[in-house]
């Protein structure tokens, strides 16, 4: 047996999403079990610590499932030294194909593939993190890395291991629904959850 197989055995125990990840969930799961249910009247994962305001700002716009894993993230890389902001969350298809513009029939450089509709920002499933050093913004920086393995740990997928179009910054809470998917699968899938008023982790 190894690490996974016993998150995974845990994870069933608990009665939580079995992922092998040791998540926002997990943990949750595990402080609800050994020490106390709830935290001022929340599921524990459900009270982690608010963080900066533009960070909360966008995290605000996120499904309730992925508020959690966005702050944990958030704290997760400051007890590693490492200061970092949400700095992009929900997106309108609107907004999406704006940013598809950008370099294609607008002044800019090309930053997505994906037109709206097409991506997990759109879904409330994403979000983009920024890394500062004080109060200046890094858009290039290695510690993009260390954060992207700090997001690997809470379950997250980490856009810096797409093999088209690497993504860094990029963070996503794939529902459980969608592991055994592509993501162009998943994405038709969100589409008409979207249009049929069905919840997206249901």
């Amino acid at each position: 047996m190894d690490i996974t197989d016993m998150i995974k055995a845990v994870q069933k125990k608990l009665g939580v999403d079995v992922d092998g990840k040791a998540g926002t969930e997990t943990w949750g799961a595990i402080f609800a079990a050994l020490v106390k249910p709830t935290i001022a009247g929340k599921p524990p994962e459900e009270a982690i610590d608010k963080v900066d305001d533009r960070s909360e700002g966008n995290i605000a716009t996120l499904l309730e499932e992925v508020r959690p894993m966005a702050r944990a993230l958030v704290q997760k890389a400051a007890a590693n030294g490492i200061q970092i902001k949400v700095i992009s969350a929900t997106r309108t298809f609107a907004e999406q194909d704006a940013l598809f513009a950008k370099g294609r029939t607008a002044p800019g450089s090309i930053v997505t593939n994906a037109k709206g509709g097409f991506s997990n920002h759109n879904f409330g499933l994403a979000f983009d993190v920024g890394v500062f050093e004080g109060k200046k913004y890094m858009p290039e920086s290695p510690k993009y890395a260390a954060v992207g393995a700090l997001g690997l740990e809470l379950g997250l997928e980490w856009g810096g291991n797409w093999k088209t179009f690497a993504d860094q910054p990029h963070f996503q809470l794939r529902p459980s629904w969608a592991d055994d998917i592509t993501e162009k699968a998943m994405l038709a899938e969100l589409r008409d959850r979207v249009a049929a008023g069905t919840p997206v982790f249901a």
